[in-house]
């Protein structure tokens, strides 16, 4: 274990100094270095952890030929053997096809855990300036809403991740068309392997632009299920507003989700910048109640890794205020309207320089905690307990 370790840093060393003062213009990377408190809860004591991740990507071309690589590596040092949630521990993914990914060490006496993974590897040609063929690891987001995606079937962010910067690739072939510049036609098949098994999404998607309005739709196969949804975003003076709802045949019953946002941008009196926004998700597949909890948990949708919350109605409030040039506040609120449970996260950053930004952050949920045999999950926030992080990231 210390071995494997001692491995990671000096390699980890090797790679920030070679990038420092040697870094090729084709090669950028990431790296974040996290320390993580959570005071105790009735499911888990108060525990201490560190999360780090290192990534370096290249994207080189030979003509209308394209190859981009991204390769992580993520390490945790757990106090004990216990995830802090919230998008705080570890690099989102799932439901991968390829193998291009894996765990050097998750054993021992320190809790190290210690993972690698291609989160880009694909390959694609340009056959002219309007058609683009890509096959392997690649990102692809359909969501029109901001925090709340759930017509976006691929893996849309965690929406209390404070590290929102790399969307997770997905396993798939992609054809995308563009018969104007406002227009586009997207072909995604893509092969998945989850706890429920080995599945493949057939969707085809088509978006343009109506005067100040992007209009999308998509439709097909998700999962083996009939599908289809409809997204729009545009602007009612200075408001933001934005769609999307998806309609699903599941076990001969039709199943809808959707959300709706506004978000604003604009200026105080002395100059400093003040973003606000609101979003409502009425989700079919959501619990009405805590009864309904230990059953969302067992579903084919649950393991297929489909929702990010768990309410059959959620409101996400967020706000950020420029405090000066070099630090911002904000706060981001998740309200489950169904079992009255809260999350708030408030956090501040800092901007240490052009490529280098540091942030603290708290995480604290209000609601039920009373823990009974009908009810082992009270509500969905309530034994949230309290997580703090501080995090710097540095981009090259």
């Amino acid at each position: 274990m210390r071995r494997a370790v001692a491995v990671f840093t000096v390699a980890y060393c090797w790679a920030v100094s070679a990038t420092v003062y040697a870094q090729p213009s084709w090669l950028s990377g990431y790296i974040l270095t996290a320390p993580l408190f959570s005071g105790a809860t009735k499911l888990a004591p108060s525990a201490a952890s560190n999360f780090s991740r290192f990534r370096l990507s290249v994207e080189p071309s030979a003509g209308p030929l394209t190859l981009e690589v991204a390769y992580e590596h993520a390490l945790s040092f757990r106090q004990f053997d216990v995830t802090p949630g919230f998008g705080l521990g570890g690099v989102q993914g799932g439901a991968e096809w390829w193998e291009l990914q894996g765990t050097i060490t998750s054993s021992g006496q320190e809790h190290i855990v210690w993972h690698h993974r291609f989160d880009r590897l694909n390959l694609g040609i340009s056959a002219s300036d309007a058609v683009d063929i890509r096959i392997g690891r690649q990102t692809v987001s359909w969501g029109t809403t901001n925090f709340l995606s759930p017509a976006d079937p691929f893996v849309p962010f965690i929406p209390t991740d404070p590290f929102r910067v790399y969307r997770a690739g997905v396993d798939a072939f992609r054809v995308r068309v563009s018969p104007g510049p406002l227009s586009e036609i997207d072909v995604v098949l893509r092969p998945t392997d989850t706890d429920v098994g080995e599945e493949v999404t057939a969707l085809g998607r088509g978006l343009t632009t109506v005067k100040n309005w992007e209009l999308s739709g998509w439709g097909g196969s998700l999962y083996g299920d009939v599908a289809g949804a409809f997204g729009a975003a545009g602007g009612i003076g200075p408001w933001a507003i934005r769609a999307e709802a998806v309609v699903r045949e599941i076990d001969q019953t039709v199943v809808g989700r959707g959300a709706i946002g506004v978000d604003r941008a604009f200026f105080l009196a002395d100059g400093r910048a003040v973003t606000v926004a609101w979003e409502y998700q009425r989700d079919g597949l959501g619990a009405t109640s805590p009864d309904e909890y230990l059953s969302i948990l067992q579903s084919r949708e649950f393991r297929r890794g489909e929702h990010q919350v768990f309410g059959r109605d959620e409101m996400m409030f967020s706000g950020a205020l420029q405090l000066s040039p070099l630090w911002t506040a904000s706060t981001l609120v998740l309200w489950n309207l169904n079992d009255e449970s809260v999350l708030i996260a408030p956090n501040v950053a800092y901007s240490a320089g052009d490529n280098t930004a540091v942030a603290a952050g708290l995480y604290f949920g209000v609601g039920d905690t009373e823990i009974t045999e009908a009810h082992p999950l009270p509500s969905e926030y309530g034994l949230a307990g309290v997580t703090g992080f501080m995090s710097v990231s540095w981009f090259y």
